[in-house]
């Protein structure tokens, strides 16, 4: 969110705005709070556009269509004015994550969470296309996320089933890494389309990977349309519901109906998200009430007359000057009085390397590395200095603001992807990876090439920022001031794969390996499925609704289930700050049989035997 600007009117229609939350070709998107107290996401029509006939006629179409939808899973409409001089529409604000977000920021969603996130969305589409239409833009960033369930958002696309379109004739329209074949060669438009948008958008939940994206638009076309995609990364139980999904003629997916009978209806009213997921959802949650106990803004200055204007004109430049003379007085009292004194810069002194680029991205040192002091006050060219966020929610990675303009985020054993290797920092290829609007670049790990260092920029498809950002972050790596002071009970700098014995594996699992995931997990595959993984939490978060509190070896944990046959069993290891626990999830999955959670209970004692102890 961003403060309003001086442009930005203070209310509309009887909805009092609070904040920025986005801008686009269309408009401009306003958080604002209505009578009755419920927050609204505000569209305003840009003045261009509501001047044009055309469009008007669009907007009031797109109202009434977006009127008919109602769900569990969907963002209502609250009202609208299609007639104003600036035409809005106010939905209800859903203050979470988008899946894009989470996808960045929390990593690939496990197998329990991908049913959830397939039924509640089926179930989404179902209620969208009862209402007659299509929404032809479901992608991660138009599903937000909730303690809950999804919100499927932004109808502005959608096409009525009856074939009167809402857009402008022969316009692609949509996501291009998230069209269905029929959308990418301009066919007919059908529900089905949304089914094949749904299968990428799952496939990319799952892997953090578009499953047709190439370096360029026109061949991401052709890949949807013409080329079948790699579905081997995906757990079998979850590929059997999103392969059908990607099926090139429309005729063979399943209906989201059909999809909701296969997996049956959701088990809890809390979404089995992961807990990082959760606490981002419980800091976004934070975000607003802040942003709306916080006090109105003020009016934006009124019209200035010409008269008003070149006494302007004349009294900026004076006052310009009188805070110039200020600067130099300042400077020459600073030079008499310190003599020769260096002056200081904000800019942080390189460090000198303690060790090579090699040494410096194992996994094992890498856990030790605080991911917001890598890249502090570093410069970056056409971003100013970047400053970290205040309040991390995250271990292993962190959001840099430019004190000129963007951001990028830095991330420590992030999956590997292949991409163009464009770059060469420190002795080490780097990977550009070209995103849907953004760019990441990426070093892969010594010891564990399968995961790597990334800066990732996902608001320009320039990869200047991102390259740059990373060379410095390379050479920081190698110095010892990025390393966190962890006391002795932390679980940060473990290797989780140590925690669990191979007796015990071979008790629970049978015959399994252990493979990294990421800097702080661990999995065992076999007949069965343990997880092992190092979590940030949210103090004094309240725990789920349906989980179930357990007590072993001195520790308090709460266990979640379903019946797909998982457990998860989480527990606090420490506090790192007030606004950020270091968690401990142990994670069983099995197909049948006994209670999940009486494995996962001896896997969980296990692993907490082998853990320090506060």
């Amino acid at each position: 969110m961003k403060p309003l600007g001086p442009d930005d009117p203070r209310s509309v229609g009887r909805y009092r705005t609070l904040a920025v939350i986005g801008e686009g070709g269309m408009g401009r998107a306003l958080l604002a709070v209505a009578p009755d107290g419920r927050f609204a996401a505000l569209k305003l029509v840009s003045s261009a556009l509501a001047h044009d006939p055309v469009f008007r006629d669009r907007f009031r179409r797109e109202v009434a269509a977006s009127r008919s939808v109602s769900g569990a899973y969907t963002a209502p409409v609250l009202d609208a004015d299609t007639e104003s001089d600036v035409p809005w529409l106010a939905s209800l604000y859903v203050p979470g994550p988008s899946l894009a977000d989470v996808i960045d920021d929390a990593g690939p969603l496990d197998v329990a969470s991908l049913r959830h996130l397939t039924v509640t969305l089926a179930v989404a589409l179902a209620d969208i296309h009862r209402a007659g239409l299509v929404h032809r833009d479901l992608k991660p960033g138009n599903v937000l996320l909730t303690h809950d369930g999804p919100r499927v958002i932004d109808f502005g696309i959608a096409r009525a089933i009856d074939g009167s379109d809402l857009t402008a004739t022969n316009a692609l329209i949509g996501s291009p890494a998230f069209m269905s074949p029929e959308q990418a060669l301009g066919g007919v438009i059908t529900p089905a389309s949304d089914v094949f948008s749904l299968g990428s958008l799952l496939f990319t939940a799952a892997t953090g990977r578009r499953p047709f994206a190439s370096t360029s638009t026109p061949q991401t076309l052709y890949n949807i349309a013409h080329t079948e995609p790699d579905l081997s990364p995906l757990p079998p139980q979850v590929r059997e519901f999103v392969e059908p999904c990607l099926a090139k003629d429309p005729a063979r997916r399943p209906t989201p109906q059909q999809l909701v009978d296969h997996l049956g209806p959701v088990s809890s009213p809390t979404a089995p998200w992961p807990t990082a997921v959760h606490a981002l959802i419980a800091r976004r949650e934070h975000q607003l009430r802040t942003v709306a106990a916080a006090p109105p803004p003020p009016p934006p200055p009124p019209a200035a007359t010409a008269p008003e204007k070149r006494r302007r004109g004349l009294v900026v430049p004076l006052a310009a000057f009188a805070a110039a003379l200020v600067a130099v007085l300042v400077v020459v009292l600073v030079n008499v009085t310190a003599d020769d004194a260096p002056a200081e810069s904000p800019e942080t002194a390189a460090p000198a390397p303690t060790l090579s680029v090699e040494d410096a991205l194992t996994s094992e040192r890498l856990r030790r590395v605080d991911p917001c002091a890598v890249l502090a006050k570093v410069r970056v060219p056409g971003m100013g200095l970047l400053a970290p966020e205040e309040d991390p929610i995250y271990l292993d990675k962190c959001r840099y603001e430019g004190t000129e303009s963007g951001s990028v985020t830095l991330a420590l054993g992030e999956p590997f992807q292949n991409g163009t290797t464009e770059h060469d920092a420190e002795g080490r290829p780097i990977q550009l990876t070209h995103l849907t609007g953004g760019c990441e670049a990426s070093v892969q790990l010594t010891d564990e090439p399968r995961f790597t260092v990334t800066v990732s920029d996902s608001a320009s498809s320039s990869c200047e920022a991102p390259k740059a950002a990373l060379d410095e972050a390379l050479r920081r790596l190698r110095t010892d001031d990025v390393l966190l002071d962890l006391p002795a009970h932390s679980a940060l700098g473990l290797d989780t794969c140590l925690l669990l014995d191979d007796e015990t594996i071979r008790d629970v699992l049978g015959a399994a390996k252990p493979a990294a995931d990421g800097l702080h997990g661990c999995e065992w595959d076999g007949v069965r499925t343990a997880r092992v993984r190092v979590l940030p939490g949210v103090p004094d978060l309240p725990p789920e609704k349906d989980a179930v509190e357990l007590s072993f070896d001195g520790i308090t944990a709460y266990a979640t289930t379903d019946a797909a046959g998982y457990c998860a069993i989480t527990w606090t290891q420490r506090r790192v700050s007030d606004s950020l626990t270091e968690e401990v999830q142990v994670f069983f999955l099995q197909d049948g049989g006994q209670d999940p959670c009486v494995p996962a209970q001896r896997l969980a004692s296990a692993a907490a035997a082998n853990l320090p102890r506060g």
